[in-house]
């Protein structure tokens, strides 16, 4: 039997007694390649889904498609978004496909009720149904018609979907994500995601690399390096594009500015890059993911793991801890009562060269 490369890391008790262990792996890398911390299996192949988003956006941007489409930081922020469907975040994806000459109906993303509780009850309580430009994919899809358009390519039914992971955007996308994590393309594995555009599987510790690069790109082209300081300053600038009013990418962004890089995926999945000099001066920069193994369906597990990355690292003050504590690292369990019945927290401790 294949032994698991996932390792307990987030604990869930009952009183005095463990009752559930979810398992995951961490990779901590620096912009070198370095392996600097690590727990479970750095190795670990799995799929990044929407954390790959910053990624997918890289080459529009490359291309100057932000420059040429006028675009804000808050759109370029969009783009690399899973954003929440709240009317701030459809006025942005709308200007967008003003600038670029592109209609909602392009999208090929699917429709689903927005992510944002409250906006969610106002549509319904309007009687409104979602549209495209409500799905928390919407700029991702939004920028690669948009790249697609920008490079005079055909993008829509029946026989050019800017989709098909063979449209000459995809290969694009796929090029430039295996550059960031070091891996030649064809040892990059794809899937179609949840919004049925192409999804990238590799090594946690080369998602890892890529989030470090994407913080510290002085190693990669001085195009490359003008699109990665463009969209980490984008994200980090505009957290609420990224997520939403109380998202976990967007807490953790505005609780420390301009230290992280945040973007979590489906499934368990965290993206994080921090930025030279966050952890004091000189300090470098460094890119960190992991995977819930069970997919995290409490949705409590990948924030406190994230935190406690953080913490051990030695990135977040313990006044930016407390302001994010209602993410973790330690959760308190109530019942329908609200009374205490026991606690959630995390279970490792990363383990570091030598």
């Amino acid at each position: 039997m294949q032994k698991s490369p996932y390792a307990p890391v987030f604990q869930l008790t009952r009183g005095a007694i463990v009752e559930s262990i979810l398992y995951g792996s961490i990779a901590v890398v620096t912009s070198d390649g370095r392996l600097a911390a690590w727990y479970g299996n750095p190795k670990t192949i799995t799929y990044l889904r929407s954390t790959a988003k910053p990624f997918q956006a890289m080459p529009f941007i490359e291309s100057g498609g932000h420059k040429a489409y006028d675009l804000t930081e808050e759109e370029v922020a969009i783009i690399c978004a899973s954003h929440s469907g709240t009317d701030r975040h459809k006025a942005v994806i709308t200007s967008i496909q003003a600038k670029a000459g592109i209609l909602e109906s392009d999208l090929l993303c699917g429709v689903h009720t927005p992510m944002d509780r409250d906006t969610a009850e106002a549509l319904k309580q309007r009687g409104e149904e979602p549209t495209p430009n409500r799905h928390n994919c919407s700029g991702k899809h939004t920028g690669m018609v948009a790249f697609a358009r920008l490079r005079g390519l055909p993008y829509s039914l029946p026989d050019h979907v800017y989709i098909n992971p063979a449209h000459p955007i995809q290969q694009e996308i796929i090029k430039t994500f295996s550059q960031m994590c070091g891996l030649k393309p064809g040892s990059v594995f794809i899937g179609i995601d949840g919004c049925s555009a192409p999804n990238f599987a590799v090594p946690l510790r080369n998602a890892a690399l890529a989030f470090a690069r994407l913080c510290d790109p002085g190693r990669l082209t001085k195009k490359r390096q003008a699109a990665c300081r463009t969209i980490s300053q984008a994200m980090m600038a505009n957290p609420v594009m990224v997520g939403g009013p109380g998202s976990f990418d967007t807490e953790l962004m505005k609780a420390a500015p301009g230290k992280i890089v945040c973007k979590g995926g489906a499934e368990g999945y965290q993206g994080i890059g921090v930025m030279p000099g966050a952890v004091g001066p000189g300090s470098p920069a460094f890119g960190i993911a992991f995977k819930i193994s069970d997919g995290d369906y409490r949705n409590q597990a990948r924030s406190s793991v994230a935190l406690e990355v953080l913490r051990q690292l030695n990135v977040l003050t313990k006044a930016e801890l407390h302001n994010l504590e209602s993410f973790g690292p330690i959760f308190t369990l109530r019942n329908g009562r609200q009374l205490v019945v026991g606690q959630g927290y995390p279970a490792f401790q990363l383990q570091r060269p030598g």
